[in-house]
């Protein structure tokens, strides 16, 4: 009743000038937390609402934060399924179609060479990334559906986890950071640095293990 009274009240009230893509999806929660969720696992850009989105509904305090969490995590593995699958169908000239050319063969080359690790990568960090590519290049390359959705749904559940709990923990200063990045530029560049090297590393064992199996 609460998502169709919300919806109601955007309709028949008209929609000001001022009022932001973000603040618009506020008013819907989970319900539109979940929409953009999954149009940023597809070629559709979001410019990282599901992020922003996350931090400012679980700050808000609404509903518990992890209930934010969850619906960022389900909207973000449906929508990766549903780009496996049509890239799977279509082959690689929807990826062509889609990205570019030129994009398509390094994409489709390093899942090639790093498989599961690139597609946790490309799934985990929180800075924009051509996802969606790699999730199409899983569906073209026959990547097991099993598989890939286990890792999508678990390393979107690690980001999108995290961001609920820090956003609600430390609320109105962790939505300055996604408000103002620039004032906190060297904060977000070594965490950046942290978490690359963490990743690397990650991959390099991956591929290390790789080869010691075959």
């Amino acid at each position: 009743m609460r998502l169709l009274d919300t919806l109601a009240s955007l309709i028949q009230s008209p929609v000001r000038a001022n009022r932001s893509y973000t603040s618009v999806l506020r008013h819907l929660g989970a319900f539109g937390l979940f929409v953009i969720a999954i149009l940023d696992s597809t070629p559709v850009p979001t410019f990282g609402g599901p992020d922003i989105l996350t931090a400012i509904l679980a700050a808000r305090r609404g509903e518990p934060w992890w209930y934010y969490s969850a619906a960022a995590t389900l909207g973000s593995t449906i929508g990766a399924y549903l780009t496996f699958h049509v890239a799977r169908i279509s082959g690689a000239a929807y990826l062509g179609r889609k990205f570019g050319e030129a994009r398509v063969a390094t994409v489709l080359a390093y899942f090639e060479k790093w498989g599961t690790g690139a597609l946790v990568f490309s799934t985990l960090v929180p800075f924009p990334f051509p996802t969606s590519a790699f999730y199409a290049a899983a569906g073209i390359l026959n990547y097991p559906l099993p598989r890939f959705l286990t890792v999508v749904a678990a390393a979107r559940g690690v980001r999108y986890f995290t961001i609920g709990a820090i956003a609600s923990l430390y609320g109105r200063h962790f939505l300055q950071v996604f408000r103002h990045p620039m004032q906190y530029s060297g904060w977000l560049l070594l965490i950046g640095c942290a978490a690359s090297i963490f990743i690397a590393t990650a991959l390099y064992v991956q591929r290390r293990l790789s080869a010691a199996q075959t």
